[in-house]
């Protein structure tokens, strides 16, 4: 019996490790992969909230979007890292148009916004649940040498995920900045790198 519960807590391991999702990509993460689950957050920890099953449906794979599979089990978050004058983040690409990968009108202004603008949407925690709302606020992104301002108009859901709204996509990352072409463009970044390591601060 000891033996089972071995392999079955090894098993959940590996199959939790297997399908972290970053938006965009589908990644394997392993000993080499630079994702860390466990991170600190405020006094305590940003832990792992559940393991939903997604639901598949009409996915627009726009800028490798990477879509839900029915009844696979995925990673839901309802926290980030906390913020700081060089927050740690990943930074995704995202079509905030009408039509575009993502998925209905912007959260934070109840609209779409065009490919040229420079906007971003934040991790779930990063938007509202860590005592600060950051819609329709500025933030300094710095990557590849560069820096850059953005208006975070979207959160990037690490919670909720695979319906209309989401694009039915699988969740966000718990530290994620999903950026429009511009604001990789104004990093001198090309949008076939898809994920590409980055810091940022509120301004």
């Amino acid at each position: 019996m000891a033996n089972l519960k071995k392999l079955l807590a090894m098993f959940a391991l590996v199959m939790f490790m297997s399908h972290l999702r970053i938006h965009g990509v589908s990644m394997l993460v392993g000993s080499s992969a630079n994702v860390t689950i466990d991170t600190s957050h405020r006094r305590g920890r940003c832990h792992i909230n559940g393991f939903p099953h997604g639901k598949s449906g009409d996915c627009n794979r726009d800028h490798g979007s990477v879509c839900c599979k029915d009844g696979h089990c995925y990673t839901q978050f309802r926290c980030s890292p906390p913020v700081s004058a060089d927050t740690s983040a990943i930074l995704t690409l995202n079509s905030f148009a009408r039509g575009g990968d993502g998925g209905g009108k912007s959260f934070c202004d109840n609209r779409f916004h065009k490919g040229t603008e420079l906007v971003v949407a934040l991790s779930t925690g990063w938007l509202r649940l860590d005592d600060k709302r950051r819609c329709n606020k500025m933030i300094r992104i710095n990557g590849n040498g560069r820096a850059v301002l953005a208006k975070v108009v979207e959160e990037c859901d690490s919670a909720y995920f695979c319906d209309v709204e989401h694009n039915f996509e699988p969740p966000c990352p718990y530290n994620d900045v999903d950026a429009s072409p511009t604001v990789w463009k104004a990093l001198g970044l090309k949008e076939v790198i898809g994920v590409f390591k980055i810091t940022w601060s509120d301004v």
